[in-house]
């Protein structure tokens, strides 16, 4: 079976939208007349989808979880993964939700795995999320993959709104830094200027370069942004390569500060996929080649790999992830306690743990010294312009005296 989305009239002339599932658009159509609507509109959400890839629906980070989470709770009841889906569709939820499920259940329907089913949708399940379910269904533990996943994505959710609520001051003090000084340039400064050059004085440089920046703003404000323009989409197509990618990640975790919070965070995920997949029963290898997959930084990535090399070669993990110089030594240390206790997963969670607080606290002293530091800035710009516009009057009132 084959899942449609509709648009149709309920008896009442009002206009009803939702996906059902059914061989062909015909069947589709007698379904929903027998249902007692007249449909307008019945298309198929595979086709839609392959024309608007990777356009397509995409799952919040919240709708994510909630379907993981429902998934997992569903398995573990004993229903089959076509079951599941069919169940999970059936549920009263949002529009998007209901046609990525029905997408896939129609994928799974022609005998594809859980896994492959959702390669067509990239847009909603990231990679990690489809290494962890494709390990979860080679190892027989589905259900609580899953599980764990969900906490998982629930904590990371968690984090990331966090840390979007405490950017959100900065963010508004730069936006508003910006916008005044803009306005000062644009509209204050020349009117003030216009005076001065009726004067025939000569300017303090400080003023002059005040001339300058606003005369660059007001006659070439379309030029820089098609500058800006032109380099965000160049640097969108060459970063599309991977050696491109490669290097501009590699220069990512060189930069002061920020490649170290790049590096934990990475090394967060990491262990967290590994400790979720450990406590699945997933042998070891099958781990790791999904933990690394998970990782968004490739060339943290790469170095994850070695460590599946060099496990695969006989190597303990520990050591492995000692000599790639890449892993924090805390991680390091706890897997080496983890193998010698037999308590792998439980280090691993906590080594994650650990990596995700020292990036917190990491993240609220950079806010501490940053808000104070943009507010400085912006009283230090607007300082030099008012000098700027009062310098020459104040010459001038030299030369009377």
């Amino acid at each position: 079976m084959e899942a449609f989305r509709y648009r149709a009239l309920d008896v009442a002339g009002r206009t009803v939208a939702g996906v059902l599932q059914a061989d062909s658009p015909r069947q589709a159509r007698a379904h929903l007349r027998a249902q007692g609507l007249l449909p307008e509109a019945v298309d198929s959400v595979r086709a839609d989808q392959d024309a608007a890839r990777p356009r397509g629906r995409r799952l919040s980070a919240a709708q994510l979880g909630l379907v993981t989470r429902q998934t997992a709770t569903l398995l573990a009841s004993g229903l089959t993964m076509e079951q599941t889906l069919d169940a999970l569709t059936q549920e009263p939820c949002e529009p998007a939700v209901r046609e990525v499920l029905a997408g896939v259940k129609a994928e799974v329907a022609t005998g594809l795995a859980f896994a492959d089913a959702l390669r067509s949708h990239e847009g909603s399940f990231p990679e990690f999320y489809r290494a962890l379910v494709r390990s979860g269904e080679e190892a027989g533990a589905l259900p609580r993959i899953l599980e764990r996943l969900a906490d998982h994505l629930d904590a990371s959710r968690e984090l990331r709104n966090q840390t979007v609520l405490a950017l959100i001051y900065p963010m508004l003090v730069t936006v508003i830094a910006m916008a005044i000084v803009a306005a000062l340039l644009a509209y204050v400064v020349p009117q003030v200027v216009d005076v001065y050059r009726q004067s025939r004085q000569a300017l303090p440089w400080l003023t002059r370069v005040l001339i300058v920046a606003s005369d660059l703003l007001r006659s070439g404000w379309p030029y820089l942004t098609a500058a800006f323009a032109g380099a965000w989409v160049v640097a969108r197509l060459l970063l599309r390569r991977d050696a491109a990618r490669r290097r501009w990640h590699g220069w990512l975790l060189r930069v002061p500060w920020f490649g170290r919070s790049v590096r934990m965070a990475e090394t967060a995920r990491f262990s967290q996929t590994l400790a979720i997949l450990a406590r699945g029963g997933v042998p070891l290898l099958s781990a790791l080649d999904s933990a690394s997959r998970s990782m968004t930084n490739l060339v943290m990535r790469g170095a994850a790999q070695s460590v599946t090399a060099r496990v695969r070669e006989g190597a303990s993990l520990a050591r492995a992830l000692a000599e790639t110089r890449a892993f924090s030594p805390l991680l390091v240390s706890l897997v080496e306690s983890g193998e010698v206790s037999g308590r792998l997963a439980e280090m691993l969670e906590r080594a994650a743990r650990l990596e995700d607080q020292a990036r917190e606290r990491r993240l609220a002293i950079a806010l501490a010294v940053l808000e104070p530091a943009l507010i400085l800035m912006m009283g230090v710009f607007v300082l030099l312009i008012v000098l700027a516009m009062l310098l020459p009057i104040i010459e001038i009132n030299q030369l009377v005296r």
